[in-house]
């Protein structure tokens, strides 16, 4: 995995747990320092455990599928990718003022790990694809802290937007991201068939 798809994958990601940090902030409407950095750090801390245990758990069956990782990779990706996509076109319009309070840990806990399952997947797909950045033993590592701190920060962001602006973007934001993780699923199957 190179620094680019790294990043596009982090991006990609991040973008399910971004659109309920808006939507978090547009509840809160002035969110706190400690309210922010609490939910911008639940969602970074899941979306960098689940890739983790992703990889460890695809670890375990790696000789059995070396054959079709690419075929699986892709699938995963295209599957996260249409998921992020179907929701974001069929799902009702934002309603915000439902959520409750979005800083309570159940609530933000079982929002973190809601938004962070695919993060599981695509750590199933680093360990199948294993490049320059994951060749040492612990560059998966480096991967999921690079997935938890850009998903931190654009939960940063996307609490102070919602406060800002009152009103949820979120449907554009997993849009984009389903396609971003749909592109990546592409290309790697394309390294592998053609390269």
């Amino acid at each position: 995995m190179d620094i680019i798809t790294l990043l596009s994958t982090a991006i990609g990601l991040s973008m399910d747990a971004f659109a309920v940090s808006l939507s978090n902030g547009t509840v809160l409407k002035k969110a706190t320092i400690p309210q922010t950095l609490k939910i911008a750090g639940m969602f970074g801390l899941f979306q960098g455990l689940m890739p983790i245990i992703g990889y460890l758990i695809a670890g375990l069956f790696s000789a059995q599928i070396v054959a079709i990782d690419h075929w699986i990779a892709f699938g995963l990706l295209l599957f996260i990718g249409g998921k992020m996509l179907w929701e974001a076109l069929h799902e009702e319009d934002c309603n915000c003022e439902s959520v409750g309070d979005p800083t309570n840990l159940r609530t933000l806990f079982l929002m973190a790990i809601a938004t962070s399952i695919d993060a599981m997947a695509v750590g199933v797909t680093m360990a199948m694809t294993r490049t320059d950045l994951l060749a040492p033993w612990y560059g998966f590592l480096i991967c999921a802290a690079v997935i938890a701190a850009i998903t931190f920060v654009f939960c940063s962001v996307g609490v102070k937007i919602g406060c800002k602006t009152g009103t949820c973007y979120g449907k554009r934001a997993e849009i984009i991201g389903g396609i971003v993780l749909i592109l990546i699923g592409v290309k790697i199957l394309l390294e592998h068939l053609l390269g």
